[in-house]
């Protein structure tokens, strides 16, 4: 049966209001039992019913308390519920028959709304109620609505879809709108107040007790377990939320949200290009924007933000989390996740989502996901992070498809529409073929001037020195300031790091100023280095402790932090774990003699604890990482440095070398066998080994590429066990690395060939003598005609660990390599540079070679036929005579090329820009030119029989004596600098414009 919300109002209002006549409290007992236990509630909260005449009086419903000149009742923390199940009661004794459920549901639901609109409202101070606003048509229209069973059934399974929800909002709006809340916040406020409704709901039910037990059908159990599910969603935001921006910065005095400045950010297409052109835009308000945003097209989308170290990653998603729950939530609860601390994945996402959510809501209840009135932000930090498997590029590429599924199934559900935002490096996307289509990607922009400033003004106000002022003066006015130190400092993290340091004048500038380069970078973290030493040791709170670690000598101590360093390294993450540490320095008899003293006298924990004091942090899993991942890479980079000096060192006795080949393989594995190096790793590394006066260039060139001969040939894997790749697999694997023995091997093999590449460009650089004895040649040296073979094993060797592991791992280092005649026929050297490199007469054919740059390669008389060269980078590199016959050369970059003499019979270049290429002499017989740019091409005596020149631009083009026999032109476009003489063919040429005709006097 219908009723009007009016009429059940008139039901149990009416006979109040005589009543309500006089303020005195002790009137409502005539009302009966049931109003002596309101009386007593509000006599308990030391209240006055004057507050409910104007309801009343007024109004014929508890909502008409919106309307009342009165309003600020809302904020006034009174008791709606106890109220209605007071009218509830007294309507049944009078009535002698149980309320119906509409008739409960209408003054519940009444009451729990206005209380969480005092809970809600309670919030917004600058809300001005101050004003007659006349909402009576909106009362009215409520008053209207309608209730039936069914009706009031949704109503408590779930408020804030209900009808009732959409008429209670309707009018709270019209109140909102009258005291001039932008519509926004109004959307935002009614959303809120509209799921918090829920939790008053269970309020009441659970106070009314078996009041109503032929009413309401839940049992009294349930009704509690959810209340305790929503108090565990409180105690979680207040625990784990609400704590985290106010984490104390390292040792400083102030917390994150005392320094944090909003990020900028720009958009990321579907291609994952960057878009630089357009003005960055303010990372939060993005994120808010795209969340509040109703669209389902919208909805679908994974919010994904990448971004360098140091960009501020992390810090944004605590701070976004903690904005989430103060001004979203219940209709948006934030779930803030690390995902380094998965240490596996489940059969779902959902699952490895219940795995991390260590909070009772989550773990008591297997629907937690699919209840209606929950709705969760999974907030899930640090991607590239991830700790299972991280060699393994097909479980990352599954963990994001079920990202991917999550949301789009949560769109689609009626009961789990949640969001998920993912942060991590864009490096972390990379090698992974299939990526979810609803990721909306943006990329945390550097720090401008602007936010800088705002920057350095939070700075001010925890240290108010004129050295603040300076050292900003500096860095942003000084022409001396490197720019690599500029560039430093457009991360918050290295922002802050450069001024701390600044502040305990530990930044010289003087040096600064005469850096340049990589050697400006170096200059900072080896200042840094030295300041977290002493910084350590001035401060009091470390007193005892640093009194112990700084007897022993500075060189001790930053050789424990450089193997930390190199743990964390070879984790594949951003920490390691303490047994692993304590593993590689027991190999070190100095720093071994340091840990057993500082454990003698401090306890089992002193290597931690000093680890932790050089601003090294403790994580969940009982290891330790580094503040930045720069400074692990340049601490990683003087480890590795180490070691090659010491390869290198004379031996005495009639010795070559004091480390001998076996010990050099064995360190070799040691150091390299974990994972593909690092540019960073790399610019370090080469940069501290020049300056070294222990650098022994062409020795360690020597010895390196002996190594690698000895591998190619898999001298080392087929050695007896326990070997090499066996050793270290072990020791990985006993540190909880997932390594096998050919990842391993693979692994140790790649990084010596990347550091030959490296010693290689150094060595070019030298004298002549120097040049000859350090030139390498990955796929060994060519001889006369012969064709050189040692690399393509090799591809397909890393390859069979998981597929283009070679070309994710060696492929950015390169440029300049010598692979003439190399036989790489079908190899996969995708997104490879290949800059400046030698290819000439190598073998290609039916080679992956998209979007690769050979920029200034030379790639005269290499076999290309069927290559895939779609969008590569082939500008200013020689292909004279090369065979590139049905090779795909859609919209490759062929700009001022050499491809004289060249045979391109039937490639694809439709779309390639061959502006200022030479293809005199060149076979482009069927070749596909549609949409090419040919603009001061040289086509000299180029055959062009059966081309497709549709579209194709040829303004300046020089086509002198081609061969254009069966070809098509369609809308080619052509300019009065167009060399067209001699032209043969074009008699039998289609769709040969009219206007050339007549120009060519072929009319």
């Amino acid at each position: 049966m219908h009723k009007r919300l009016s009429e059940i109002s008139n039901l149990l209002i009416t006979p109040l209001k005589t009543v309500l006549s006089t303020e005195k409290v002790e009137k409502v007992a005539e009302l009966g039992n049931a109003f002596a236990e309101l009386a007593k509630t509000l006599q308990e909260q030391g209240k006055n019913i004057s507050f409910l005449k104007p309801l009343i009086e007024q109004s014929g419903s508890l909502l008409g308390v919106l309307c009342s000149p009165e309003v600020q009742v809302i904020s006034a923390g009174l008791p709606f519920v106890p109220f209605a199940i007071a009218l509830l009661k007294y309507y049944r004794e009078k009535h002698q028959t149980e309320p119906t459920l509409e008739v409960c549901v209408a003054i519940i639901a009444q009451a729990a709304y206005l209380e969480s609109c005092q809970e809600i409202l309670s919030l917004y101070s600058f809300i001005n109620w101050n004003n007659n606003a006349d909402i009576t048509q909106a009362l009215n229209k409520l008053n209207d609505v309608e209730l039936d069973y069914q009706a009031a059934s949704n109503v408590i399974a779930c408020f804030h879809k209900s009808e009732l929800a959409k008429a209670f909002n309707t009018v709270l709006s019209a109140r909102l709108e009258a005291a001039k809340i932008p519509s926004a916040v109004i959307d935002i406020l009614t959303q809120r107040i509209a799921w918090n409704t829920h939790r008053y709901i269970l309020k009441a039910w659970i106070e009314s007790g078996n009041a109503f037990p032929q009413v309401i059908q839940p049992s009294f159990g349930e009704w509690q377990q959810e209340q305790q599910k929503f108090n565990s969603i409180d105690d979680y935001l207040t625990n784990h939320i609400a704590k985290k921006p106010l984490d104390q910065v390292f040792d400083e005095s102030f917390s994150f949200k005392d320094i944090y400045v909003p990020l900028k950010a720009r958009k990321v297409d579907k291609n994952g290009k960057l878009d630089t052109q357009s003005t960055p835009f303010i990372l939060e308000n993005w994120a808010k924007k795209i969340l509040l945003d109703n669209n389902p097209d919208t909805q679908r989308q994974v919010i994904f933000i990448q971004g360098g170290p140091g960009r501020g990653k992390s810090v944004f998603c605590r701070m976004f989390a903690d904005w989430v729950r103060q001004y979203l939530h219940p209709w948006w609860t934030p779930i803030l996740i690390r995902l380094r601390d998965i240490q596996e994945f489940q059969p779902s996402l959902a699952e490895t989502l219940r795995s991390r959510v260590k909070a009772d809501f989550a773990e008591s209840d297997d629907g937690w996901l699919t209840d209606v009135n929950t709705r969760f932000l999974f907030i899930l930090d640090g991607f590239d992070e991830l700790r299972i498997e991280r060699s393994n590029n097909q479980s990352i590429e599954r963990f994001l498809r079920q990202v991917g599924s999550f949301q789009n199934d949560a769109q689609e559900s009626a009961a789990m529409q949640h969001r998920v935002l993912i942060t991590g490096r864009q490096m972390a996307l990379h090698g992974i073929d299939r990526l979810p289509e609803n990721l909306e990607r943006v990329e945390i922009a550097e720090m401008d001037a602007e936010l800088q400033n705002q920057w350095f003004a939070k700075w001010y106000q925890q240290f108010s020195t004129n050295k603040t002022t300076g050292f900003k003066e500096f860095l942003q006015k000084n022409k001396s300031c490197p720019e690599q130190v500029k560039e430093l400092a457009k991360e918050p993290l290295l922002l802050y790091m450069l001024t701390a340091m600044h502040r305990d004048d530990k930044l010289d500038i003087s040096k600064l100023e005469q850096a340049t380069g990589t050697d400006a970078k170096i200059l900072v973290y080896e200042q840094a280095l030295d300041w977290v030493l002493t910084k350590q040791r001035s401060d009091p709170r470390h007193r005892n402790l640093n009194e112990e670690l700084t007897r022993q000598n500075s060189d001790t101590l930053r050789r424990i932090l450089a193997e930390a360093a190199v743990c964390v390294v070879q984790s594949g993450g951003e920490s390691a774990s303490m047994q692993m540490i304590k593993a590689r320095l027991d190999q070190d008899d100095a720093a071994k003699e340091f840990i057993a003293e500082a454990e003698k006298e401090l306890g089992e924990t002193a290597l931690k604890t000093a680890l932790a004091a050089f601003y090294l942090k403790s994580n969940d899993s009982g290891g330790v990482e580094f503040f930045h991942k720069s400074f692990c890479e340049f601490l990683c980079a003087e480890r590795i440095k180490q070691s090659l000096e010491e390869w290198t060192e004379p031996g005495k006795r009639g010795k070559a070398f004091n480390v001998d080949d076996d010990k050099l393989h064995w360190e070799i594995y040691d150091l390299f066998g974990y994972g593909g190096l690092t540019w960073e790793i790399l610019e370090y590394l080469m940069s501290l080994l020049v300056k070294s006066n222990e650098f022994r260039p062409v020795e360690l060139f020597k010895r390196l590429e002996n190594f690698y001969v000895c591998w190619c040939d898999g001298e080392f894997i087929d050695a007896p066990p326990e070997n090499f790749p066996q050793k270290k697999m072990r020791l990985l694997q006993e540190k909880g690395i997932k390594r096998g023995q050919r990842q391993v091997d693979i692994y140790a093999g790649l990084n010596v060939m990347i550091l030959l590449l490296e010693l290689h460009r150094y060595g070019q650089e030298q004298s002549d003598e120097i040049k000859k004895q350090m030139t390498f040649y990955p796929s060994g040296q060519p001889e006369g005609n012969w064709r050189t073979v040692q690399l393509l094993p090799i591809i397909h060797y890393s390859d069979c660990i998981q597929l283009e592991t070679f070309n994710n791992v060696v492929g950015q280092f390169l440029s300049g390599a010598k692979l003439s005649r190399a036989y790489l026929t079908g190899a996969d050297l995708r997104y490879a540079d290949l800059s400046g490199a030698d290819l000439s007469y190598a073998d290609l054919s039916g080679a992956y070679l998209s979007e690769a740059d050979f920029n200034g390669a030379n790639l005269s008389g290499a076999y290309l036929n069927v290559a895939d060269l779609s969008s590569a980078d082939l500008s200013s590199a020689n292909l004279s005579s090369a065979k590139l016959s049905y090779a795909d050369l859609r919209s490759a970059n062929l700009n001022e090329v050499d491809l004289s003499g060249a045979d391109l019979s039937g490639a694809n270049l439709s779309g390639a820009d061959l502006s200022g290429a030479d293809l005199s002499g060149a076979d482009l017989t069927g070749v596909d030119l549609s949409g090419a740019y040919l603009s001061g091409t040289n086509f000299n005596r180029a055959n062009f029989s059966r081309a497709n020149l549709s579209d194709a631009n040829a303004s300046d083009a020089n086509l002198n004596s081609t061969d254009l026999s069966d070809g098509f032109f369609g809308d080619i476009q052509w300019d009065e600098y167009t060399n067209w003489e001699n032209v043969q063919g074009l008699d039998t040429a289609t769709n040969v414009p009219e206007a050339l005709k007549q120009q060519l006097g072929l009319s």
